[in-house]
């Protein structure tokens, strides 16, 4: 059980990095809006790609922030059952949810979005508009990226779920 356990702890470490990340892409973020909306009311000015550099951002956060969302268990739902549930009840909806759900979504995700993101490598793909961000292959990476690790935390919570199932571990605070 200590090897599922660490198994459990690399890949929700994983996702804690990319959530630092994804907190440091926020920022950017909204310093680059910031000096988009002075430029564009004070001095009458705006650039392509500063506009396109901040649609790539909020992707890149949102993709990112995905995995350490689930590994906070902070995503949004209908709870209204389950938090009166025991914890081994929750733990069996949380592994069912993990194998039914999860992992085949992420998993179609994944292979759907890789291809998209070769084609567009392959292509050098960049932005069809004048003075836009070239490279537009790395913004595409981050989809199928972002569901491995979204895939890897599940695995991490249906892992954890059994544990509680199990009765090896209560299930812990994140």
């Amino acid at each position: 059980m200590s090897f599922l356990r660490r198994i459990i702890k690399i890949i929700t470490w994983l996702n804690e990095q990319l959530g630092k990340i994804a907190g440091w892409v926020a920022l950017a973020m909204v310093l680059i809006v910031t000096l988009d909306v002075i430029m564009r009311y004070l001095f009458n000015l705006t650039f392509v790609f500063v506009q396109e550099l901040e649609w790539h951002l909020f992707g890149v956060l949102f993709l990112l922030g995905a995995g350490y969302t689930l590994a906070h268990d902070a995503h949004v739902r209908v709870d209204v059952f389950y938090q009166r549930l025991s914890k081994r009840q929750q733990a069996w909806i949380n592994l069912i949810g993990v194998l039914v759900f999860l992992l085949p979504g992420c998993f179609l995700v994944v292979d759907t979005s890789y291809t998209f993101f070769l084609n567009s490598l392959h292509l050098q793909e960049g932005s069809p508009d004048p003075g836009g961000l070239p490279a537009r292959y790395v913004l595409k990476f981050f989809i199928p990226f972002s569901f491995v690790m979204v895939g890897l935390q599940g695995i991490a919570l249906g892992l954890r779920s059994l544990l509680v199932i199990l009765g090896c571990e209560e299930e812990e605070s994140k």
